[in-house]
């Protein structure tokens, strides 16, 4: 059975950080994309960051510089370190899976854009 399972969320003030832990079981950890996602109430859901199973990463726009995605496959665990929060970053987040997609031409694999396994969500909130 696959299982993601957040953790991590709270309140915080504008500034403070906040480090997201997702535990994952029931797959293939290691050979995954992992992704956390977020969405606030009224809001579409978007990508926050990604992170290959080679630990290359990718991140939205709006949290570049800000936060961190991590993995550690020894303990099927994902993270999401996230510094210098700001109102605009509260919402639900969620970790999610994906099987990465191979590209032949440039011989590498991706994330792709639907993730096939999803948590159940933690919450975060930036007060100004």
């Amino acid at each position: 059975q696959v299982k993601l399972v957040e953790s991590g969320g709270g309140s915080v003030q504008s500034g403070g950080s906040l480090r997201l832990s997702c535990a994952a079981s029931g797959f293939s950890y290691d050979g995954y994309c992992m992704g956390w996602f977020r969405q606030a109430p009224g809001k579409e859901r978007e990508a926050v960051a990604h992170i290959n199973s080679d630990e290359s990463t990718s991140y939205a726009d709006s949290v570049k510089g800000r936060f961190t995605i991590s993995r550690d496959n020894t303990k099927n665990t994902l993270y999401l370190q996230m510094d210098s929060l700001k109102p605009e970053d509260t919402a639900m987040y969620y970790c999610a899976a994906a099987r990465p997609k191979w590209f032949g031409r440039g011989g590498y694999y991706y994330c792709p854009p639907d993730f096939s396994y999803w948590g159940q969500g933690t919450q975060v909130t930036v007060s100004s």
